[in-house]
């Protein structure tokens, strides 16, 4: 497992050792014991989800304002553009945001920490998309960020209009979005 480090520190990149041959791959996509000695994380993820969206969805930017989130994330089928936009006020990189190209091909993961508002946009007609939490979704706490507040300016790679659902396109801009402090 390699990690690769980000412009903001505590978001990782990480790419598994893929084993391939004329039969196909196979590798670990995740261990605990690997990801804390690579990391130097020590997390506890309570919970997996698994979302399957078409070209042109974009979701997010979601969070939780109590019980945050720390997420583990990647594709298993297809293509996305992910961003994890830092909410942490006394973070020296608060309100910047990170990118990274999560497909079937790269099988890379991306480490989102608790304190980031996170989304995705898919560039594949379709995608499954993967992720592990460190916390339980709790509906009350959830919050969006605007995805294309121009204060935070996430260069989306979009061609075509962005499908959005009602709650992502009432998304707050950071100037009113709850954030941590």
């Amino acid at each position: 497992m390699k990690v690769i480090s980000t412009d903001i520190p505590d978001v990782l990149i990480i790419e598994p050792q893929v084993y391939g041959d004329e039969r196909g791959f196979f590798f670990e996509s995740f261990n605990i014991r690997t990801f804390k000695e690579k990391t130097g994380l020590d997390v506890e993820f309570v919970q997996d989800n698994h979302s399957r969206s078409f070209q042109n969805v974009l979701r997010g930017l979601h969070y939780q304002i109590q019980q945050p989130q720390g997420k583990l994330v990647r594709v298993v089928v297809g293509e996305v553009f992910d961003v994890a936009v830092d909410l942490r006020e006394s973070s020296p990189t608060f309100g910047k945001w990170v990118s990274c190209l999560l497909s079937e091909e790269n099988k890379r993961q991306f480490w989102i920490p608790p304190g980031f508002a996170h989304g995705f946009l898919v560039l594949s007609d379709y995608a499954d998309f993967l992720y592990k939490t460190t916390n339980y979704y709790a509906p009350q706490y959830d919050r969006t960020l605007l995805w294309n507040d121009p204060k935070v300016g996430i260069d989306w790679p979009i061609t075509g209009e962005a499908i959005l659902s009602e709650k992502d396109q009432v998304g707050q801009p950071l100037e009113k979005a709850e954030i941590f402090i």
